[in-house]
């Protein structure tokens, strides 16, 4: 989600619970007073064979969406153990050239990095390296009440400080040179020069900032760089082949170009090429859908942790109405995961935990639909067919900031 919890992007919709982007994006954000947890564990276990039949109502769900909501491309897995598969790419991964979209394609992921970054730092809990009530203060100087927000209270998104992606310094430095790189330390900048928002723990609001902090708070604790420790605690444990988070630009091919209208003059550009540091922890990585449909189950089933951390990070906290959020992980009508967003790209990353089901979700553009991410209008159109009693929802937000 940027700001769009999308999540929550940037500009408007970056990452965000999914919740609509916010900024430019990374995921986006609500603000929701904290409630009781919202339980992880969907009630019914239904799902239907992937037979011609449903793979014919599934393709002309999604070419709807597709064609509606102006989409260039979109790749789509959906699985579930003893179901059968269902696996398609439709429209263009490129516009210029007509080049069709293709399930091999690598994309941006925007907020789903978030989850990433959260395993590395629920390994350390493991590890007995830091504790999720610790300050993050301990590990971090200058964090405005940093000596009272605890490193749960930042997974959670209940810190209280102000997302630096609404910064509109921020949206101008990054538009205005969308290839630059930026420094965690320059994003946190943007935000501290803010004041908090609210008291920790208050409330839900979904916040870029939150994750660079810990973020740096990995690195504080390995004395490695975010990249490596992702990289060599997460990625290649979990099995992944063709997930990266890239020092700066970098783009394996083949990828598909990415469309966005969060630039400087409101046009729609190809974004592929532009700098993914802006978010850093909270949105830089990189993957494909082969390599996500094996991280969702491996997300939503705590594979790489304790049984005990597992339980702690499926805590969910009520973020929006029928929505929960736990640390770096949300619960949809049942289906958990996180989702996406960032300039030209959108991603939806979710397992329903009852049949096994996963259903990942690629596009190649962030531009808006009917207010709200395009990924959620797909992951909405697909589990009314596939599962109607969790159907895949997220509330249109306003857009906050440009």
């Amino acid at each position: 989600m940027t700001a769009r919890w999308r999540g929550v992007a940037v500009g408007a919709a970056a990452v965000g619970l999914v919740v609509v982007p916010v900024g430019v994006g990374a995921g986006r954000a609500w603000d929701t007073a904290a409630r009781p947890a919202v339980s992880a564990t969907p009630v019914g276990d239904d799902f239907p064979r992937l037979t011609p039949a449903v793979a014919a109502r599934l393709d002309a769900a999604v070419q709807k969406v597709l064609k509606e909501a102006g989409v260039p491309g979109v790749m789509v897995s959906l699985s579930a153990p003893g179901k059968g598969e269902y696996v398609r790419a439709f429209g263009v991964a490129d516009e210029a050239t007509g080049a069709p979209m293709k399930t091999d394609m690598s994309v941006r992921i925007g907020s789903v990095t978030k989850t990433f970054t959260v395993t590395a730092l629920l390994r350390l809990v493991d590890q007995g390296k830091v504790g999720l009530d610790d300050p993050v203060g301990k590990y971090v100087a200058g964090v405005p009440n940093g000596e009272r927000i605890t490193l749960r209270q930042l997974a959670e998104m209940r810190s209280g400080l102000f997302n630096y992606s609404e910064d509109e310094g921020f949206f101008k430095a990054l538009t205005s040179d969308p290839r630059r790189p930026f420094t965690p330390r320059e994003l946190l900048s943007y935000a501290f020069k803010h004041p908090v928002l609210f008291e920790p723990g208050a409330k839900f609001s979904y916040c870029n900032t939150n994750l660079v902090l810990l973020g740096l708070v990995v690195e504080k604790v390995t004395g490695e760089p975010l990249r490596k420790v992702v990289t060599d605690q997460v990625i290649k444990p979990a099995g992944l082949r063709h997930t990266l988070f890239p020092t700066g630009a970098e783009f394996p091919s083949p990828h598909a170009r990415g469309y966005t209208d969060q630039t400087a003059t409101g046009k729609v550009e190809d974004a592929a090429g532009w700098d993914p540091s802006w978010g850093w922890a909270a949105g830089a990585m990189v993957s494909d859908l082969g390599d996500l449909r094996s991280w969702a189950g491996t997300l939503a089933t705590g594979t790489l942790l304790t049984p005990a951390t597992q339980a702690q990070r499926l805590k969910m906290v009520q973020a929006l109405p029928d929505a929960g959020y736990g640390l770096g992980i949300f619960d949809v009508a049942g289906w958990i995961g996180h989702n996406g967003s960032l300039p030209g790209y959108e991603a939806l990353v979710v397992h329903l935990p009852r049949p096994r089901a996963t259903l990942v979700v690629l596009l190649n553009t962030d531009i808006s639909y009917k207010g709200a991410e395009p990924s959620t209008a797909f992951g909405e159109a697909i589990t009314r067919i596939v599962t109607p009693r969790h159907v895949f929802e997220l509330p249109a937000q306003p857009v906050t900031g440009h």
